[in-house]
């Protein structure tokens, strides 16, 4: 797998839900958890970070639960107050490298919503340099630069118009 960049391949195993618990044993696990986030308007919130659009969210901390650090994270990372996530959209898997070792991201996402007039305020350190309310007309933009995991969280929760074969092809 590691050296398969930018190649999408596919396992196929008579026991898929075994084969995945011997995945996950076989590489380093980083749980994480973030937040789609609704404003009174109806828009959505995302961030742009290393160059792609993305979802705010990030590592768990010791002991912390998924929702605490989902929110934590998008309070974090955009500068609001987000208070309580609310309706647990999904969990997704992604893999990459990280010093040469593969490394395996589950992230928990959940719904959240945001009524206050806080100025979005990007995380710069963590390589957020924008952070932006979109309506749902407007996701095209995202769609177009993003992550398939973000694409799984933007289904789940209707947001995609058209759903793009990067996801189901």
């Amino acid at each position: 797998m590691a050296n398969q960049h930018h190649q999408k391949f596919y396992i196929v195993d008579k026991t898929p839900k075994l084969l995945f618990k011997k995945l996950v044993r076989s590489v380093k696990l980083i749980e994480a958890a973030g937040g789609l986030v609704r404003n009174s308007n109806g828009e959505r919130l995302f961030i742009y970070r290393n160059d792609k659009w993305d979802i705010p969210k990030g590592k768990l901390e010791k002991g912390e639960k998924p929702r605490e650090g989902g929110v934590r994270e998008v309070e974090e990372e955009c500068g609001i107050t987000v208070g309580k996530a609310g309706k647990k959209i999904c969990k997704t898997y992604h893999a990459y490298l990280s010093k040469g070792e593969v490394v395996l991201k589950l992230t928990h996402w959940f719904k959240m919503k945001y009524n206050g007039q806080e100025k979005l305020k990007p995380q710069l350190d963590e390589g957020i340099t924008e952070v932006r309310w979109f309506k749902k007309k407007e996701v095209g933009e995202i769609v177009i630069n993003t992550f398939p995991s973000i694409l799984e969280v933007m289904d789940k929760t209707d947001l995609l118009i058209e759903k793009p074969a990067t996801l189901w092809g």
